[in-house]
């Protein structure tokens, strides 16, 4: 018999309610009050999202006021990710047993692998980054994009998907980011023109490779491909009142505060 997975489809949502709402489904999925959860959202304006452990001093604060760019904290680590015209997806699952149990390189192997049968369905042909870099040269750049690590999934050796992994005695979340389109302007006013200069030999906006992308499809593709990925079965759901009351929870007791956006 085939198992049975959660799919949340929550479309356009306001940058803070999605960290919350993130971590209110790795919650639940960690105390085994729900099955292992895909959920793929978007944004309702222009965000910024920052590494659990990121400088805010990274990104130009005064810009983001100024333009009405959110800056949301993450709950998964990495570094900066402008957020906007694309699809963000999250995983939550449990790794006290079964195929998530191996460690945070063997996890990011096998959720990339959902997401290259996806490419691939559309027609794009990308492959992992096989090389770790060393610790010195992510640190170079605050933008998430700016370098890619192992297991990351590259075009023309670019930067096409955007990850970082949070992980608990008894599983994880992981959290991704795949532009549809670049956004230059915005980069270089958040992040300065010095580090944004390079940006384009590194990253690749999913209609840069496919100008007439259809959006439904390829969502459509991501979620057929994380079945035939993983042998299980994906059934579109609403979350849980419990996911719910604790995504509002968070949104206003963590989310929303600047003791946790602006530490440094």
């Amino acid at each position: 018999m085939v198992e049975k997975w959660r799919l949340i489809d929550s479309g356009p949502c306001e940058a803070f309610y999605n960290m919350a709402f993130d971590e209110a489904i790795a919650t639940e999925v960690r105390k085994g009050s729900a099955p292992p959860t895909l959920r793929l959202y978007g944004w309702d304006r222009a965000a910024v999202t920052l590494g659990c452990f990121q400088k805010t001093s990274d990104i130009n604060i005064e810009y983001c006021k100024f333009h009405d760019i959110p800056i949301v904290r993450r709950p998964t680590g990495g570094r900066a990710i402008l957020h906007g015209d694309e699809l963000t997806y999250s995983f939550s699952v449990k790794t006290d047993k079964g195929p998530f149990s191996h460690g945070l390189l063997d996890s990011y192997k096998r959720i990339s692998m959902a997401f290259f049968i996806a490419f691939k369905k559309i027609g794009i042909q990308a492959g992992p980054k096989n090389e770790r870099e060393k610790g010195r040269v992510l640190s170079r750049s605050p933008l998430c994009f700016q370098s890619s690590s192992y297991g990351e999934i590259l075009v023309d050796n670019k930067k096409l998907a955007g990850s970082a992994q949070k992980r608990w005695n008894d599983g994880l979340l992981q959290q991704g980011s795949i532009p549809y389109l670049s956004q230059e302007e915005k980069l270089e006013g958040i992040f300065g023109a010095e580090k944004t200069a390079s940006l384009r030999n590194c990253m690749m906006a999913l209609k840069d490779c496919l100008p007439l992308l259809d959006e439904d499809a390829f969502r459509k593709a991501v979620i057929s491909s994380f079945e035939e990925a993983f042998g299980i079965s994906l059934l579109l759901s609403a979350p849980s009142q419990e996911e719910s009351l604790l995504a509002e929870e968070l949104l206003h007791r963590k989310y929303l505060q600047d003791h946790w956006k602006f530490r440094q």
